[in-house]
């Protein structure tokens, strides 16, 4: 079933609005940022088959993301770069993310859902639910912007370094992407704490 938006009406009910949803993408790449999204979606507009992203196929997860940046009432992005996540640890970057990603939205929530079982440190009350983004609406609108957003982000760093197939297979560590790196070395764009880069080329 696609997600639904009753854990954000009782929120509501409960006196706990504006409400966001938070989502991350890009905690297992060799390569790229970790992207996080927040969405305050609009109740009276919800937008239908709203799901984790990772069950969408691509051409709807890009009308869902049109349909959100549309109807939703505030939506920000933010990241964590390679090198941030060398310095500071994967996890560590992911909360960070989402921290820029909630300080970044122009109405700010008194309630914060978010997926998974970690959730950031916020000024406002946080709410971590596990399978999250295939269960609540506003946390599987924040998974498809922070996905949508960030194969763009890895398109376009395929344009600058055409050698690694970037916008094929986004940093994931596929057989083509490990060869790549095996013949060419990372780029600046590789996380250099992650293997197979790690204790073999350094900054």
């Amino acid at each position: 079933m696609p997600a639904d938006f009753t854990r954000e009406t009782l929120a509501i009910a409960d006196g706990r609005w504006p409400l966001a949803g938070i989502d991350e993408v890009g905690r297992g790449p060799l390569a790229g940022p970790v992207v996080a999204a927040a969405v305050i979606l609009d109740p009276k507009r919800v937008p239908a088959g709203l799901d984790d992203s990772k069950k969408l196929p691509a051409p709807l997860r890009e009308e869902l993301f049109a349909e959100i940046m549309e109807r939703a009432l505030a939506v920000s992005v933010a990241s964590a770069t390679a090198v941030e996540i060398d310095a500071v640890n994967i996890r560590q970057a992911t909360l960070l993310a989402m921290r820029r990603a909630v300080a970044a939205l122009p109405l700010a929530p008194l309630h914060v859902l978010v997926d998974g079982n970690d959730p950031p440190v916020l000024a406002c009350s946080c709410e971590a639910i596990i399978q999250g983004d295939g269960a609540v609406a506003s946390i599987a609108a924040a998974s498809i912007v922070a996905k949508v957003t960030r194969d763009r982000m890895m398109a376009r760093l395929c344009r600058r370094y055409p050698a690694y197939g970037f916008s094929g297979h986004v940093g994931y560590a596929t057989p083509q992407h490990r060869k790549a790196i095996a013949e060419h070395g990372p780029c600046p764009e590789h996380r250099y704490s992650f293997a197979p880069v790690k204790g073999v080329w350094f900054r």
